[in-house]
């Protein structure tokens, strides 16, 4: 069987996004924009099935997301199984949520078998946790907010527009340098799609933010929702000798980006033991598993 995959491309964002929008899914990479943003680094292709959305990745042995879309699941995965079995790729699924594999047990109970990633998982938050960090448990965070009002009395948040973005650019430049980033691969592809989403803003139909201080932009953050009742957190920068930098524009983007929607998703820690420490810090409500599936 052939299936007609295409590399995604900007002019794709509409049709990518209908499809993923039906969905109502608040897994991170469901969302144009980071799918295309990360395309540069993990190379993908998608193409429509009994009018199902399917990512595919392009690599020897390829592996594709559970179908997103309101079409034919089980018509959309046998024909998927059928083009696996056609071209001699093992058959492999990737990001597929406990949710998405429960329908898929359903279509084939016992054909099919899992293994979740940790350092994948989404750390999901009640947004109004995140602006009001009420509660002893958050007595960290608020003292962190207030000793950075306290030694920035000026400090502003703006929206990132056509006329502060320079500024914006600017700040994760120098966060670059102070990171070296260019002697660190992962930092590096990191910091690339952090500069390609504030480089394709408005394109990509992004929020962001940042916050000034003395003048200088000292933490930038970058979004977009991703269901209609789930806002995600793609990128997030701030100056490490600016105390309280990060705990002001994560509470401040919440406030000013995210305030309509009931979950934050901050995105996974990729396995970095002081990410996952800072991510917990905050009460994830919803720890979201993601997994590999394979033929059981």
């Amino acid at each position: 069987m052939e299936i007609e995959f295409k590399k995604i491309a900007l002019e794709d964002r509409d049709l990518v996004t209908k499809y993923l929008w039906a969905s109502q899914v608040r897994s991170c990479e469901e969302t144009f924009a980071n799918t295309y943003l990360w395309s540069r680094q993990y190379p993908i292709e998608f193409a429509i099935v009994d009018e199902m959305l399917v990512f595919k990745t392009i690599e020897e042995n390829p592996s594709f997301d559970f179908p997103r879309g309101q079409g034919d699941l089980k018509g959309c995965m046998d024909k998927m199984m059928d083009y696996y079995e056609e071209k001699g790729y093992p058959f492999r699924m990737h990001l597929v949520t406990e949710e998405d594999f429960a329908k898929l047990e359903a279509l084939y109970p016992g054909k099919l078998k899992i293994e979740y990633d940790r350092d994948v998982a989404d750390y999901v938050y009640e947004t109004e946790k995140l602006i009001t960090l009420a509660g002893k448990k958050y007595h960290g965070k608020r003292n962190h907010i207030n000793k950075f009002r306290e030694l920035y009395p000026d400090w502003v948040y703006e929206k990132i527009t056509d006329e502060n973005l320079d500024d914006a650019f600017q700040m994760a430049l120098k966060w670059r340098h102070e990171n070296a980033c260019d002697q660190d691969e992962e930092k590096r592809l990191e910091l690339c799609v952090t500069m390609n989403a504030l480089r394709l803003l408005k394109e990509l139909h992004l929020s962001g933010g940042l916050i000034r201080a003395k003048g200088q932009v000292v933490a930038i953050a970058i979004g977009e929702p991703v269901s209609e009742d789930t806002f995600v957190v793609h990128n997030e920068k701030a100056f490490a000798d600016v105390p309280g930098a990060y705990p002001m524009i994560n509470q401040q983007f919440a406030a000013h980006e995210a305030k309509d929607y009931k979950y934050t998703n901050r995105e996974e820690d990729t396995g970095s033991e002081g990410l996952r420490k800072a991510k917990l810090s905050y009460r994830p409500e919803i720890l979201l598993q993601k997994g590999v599936v394979t033929y059981a």
